[in-house]
């Protein structure tokens, strides 16, 4: 079943401003955003499961090789080399999909034993090997909670492991109960993390990033923690995305304020479509969720410069520059194919030669993402 956003209308009655302030006067749809709003698209929101998905074994091994220490660490190249609970849970997920148990098995250990330091279920954000302690900060991140949670629940149905279940259920459950606020006036609000964005922390709170909104993972936790409204959190996400880019290029900021239920940038971050929310996208096709109005922008976005798309700066919908890394336009391509049928380039299962951490990681998502959803893309 397709989930459907709620219009701008409803959204207003419910209290919810669809526009950022302060913003530029909004502009009229670009000819390219028009003209994909008239593309007919055809999204199937079925369930899939993940196990054994991934058709890139070079592509995989190559990924290893690079970024996934032996004991089982993924380490951020373009970012003095600390481990994320991110990180952690996307090479699971990859593990999953590729059917290396063993390597998954290392990535679980690892950050089982130097991540899940915390007094309850939730995993620590960040490791960083060059400091004592090398969790300094034992504040948690949402999307790295789904992530792991959802690579769990993964491995238990694809390896029929209870303990890998038992494991994904738990963490699903205390974020749902820490970082789920379910009944605010626009439905289930995901925080990013239990500690610093709600409206008691901040005097724009609360403060969401709908990156963390990881769609796909609302999708298959259910199969672990049904009593959680994970569509609910997806409904809510999609809403979202709709209130918070009323901006010049229709693009949503990483960070966005609630203050008021009003979507604005958040007070001390960049207003900027950047690093955070190009997985956005992503994580719609992924999930095929969502409806025309949702990929436009994107697509868009990602017309303009194929080849290096543009950090945007929502207010004034000026570039800022271009992303780093090449693996950033994977994800424009994998719209173009969600929205108009394009093909995804003849090279696109192969694995992006010196790119960092996250671009290469992003790029192997998105082929993830094609082969599961979109095999029509992939070129023969």
């Amino acid at each position: 079943m397709r989930i459907l956003r709620l219009a701008a209308p409803v959204l207003a009655a419910l209290g919810v401003a669809v526009a950022f302030a302060p913003a530029a006067p909004r502009a009229e749809p670009t000819a390219e955003i028009a003209a994909a709003i008239g593309v007919p698209l055809s999204l199937d929101a079925h369930k899939i499961k993940l196990g054994g998905a991934l058709k890139a074994p070079e592509a995989w091994r190559a990924y290893k090789k690079r970024f996934i220490a032996e004991q089982g660490r993924v380490i951020d190249t373009a970012n003095d080399q600390v481990s994320h609970s991110e990180g952690q849970g996307y090479a699971m997920l990859l593990a999953v999909a590729a059917n290396d148990r063993p390597t998954f098995e290392r990535l679980w250990g690892w950050t089982r034993a130097n991540l899940m330091v915390r007094n309850d279920e939730l995993v620590a954000w960040r490791f960083d090997p060059q400091h004592r302690p090398a969790v300094g900060d034992m504040n948690n991140a949402s999307d790295g909670d789904l992530l792991i949670a959802w690579a769990l629940a993964e491995a238990a149905d694809y390896w029929d492991d209870l303990p890998y279940r038992m494991a994904g259920r738990r963490i699903a459950v205390e974020l749902s109960r820490k970082v789920v606020l379910f009944k605010t006036k626009i439905g289930a609000l995901l925080l990013p993390a239990v500690a610093g964005f709600n409206a008691s922390d901040r005097s724009d709170g609360p403060v969401v990033n709908l990156s963390y909104y990881v769609f796909p993972a609302f999708a298959r936790l259910d199969s672990v923690a049904p009593e959680v409204d994970w569509d609910g959190l997806t409904q809510t996400g999609l809403d979202l995305l709709e209130a918070s880019r009323p901006t010049p290029q229709s693009l949503p900021a990483d960070w966005i304020a609630l203050e008021g239920w009003r979507a604005r940038p958040a007070e001390g971050f960049a207003p900027e479509f950047a690093y955070n929310a190009v997985r956005i996208p992503l994580y719609l096709a992924w999930a095929g969720v969502g409806e025309r109005a949702h990929y436009a922008p994107f697509l868009a976005w990602a017309q303009r410069a194929k080849e290096a798309p543009p950090i945007v700066d929502v207010l004034t919908g000026k570039d800022v520059g271009p992303f780093g890394g090449a693996g950033i336009a994977s994800i424009g391509a994998l719209v173009a194919c969600v929205v108009d049928g394009a093909k995804l380039p003849g090279d696109f299962s192969a694995s992006k030669a010196n790119e960092d951490y996250y671009p290469a990681t992003l790029h192997l998502l998105a082929l993830l993402a094609a082969q599961m959803r979109y095999p029509s893309c992939l070129t023969n």
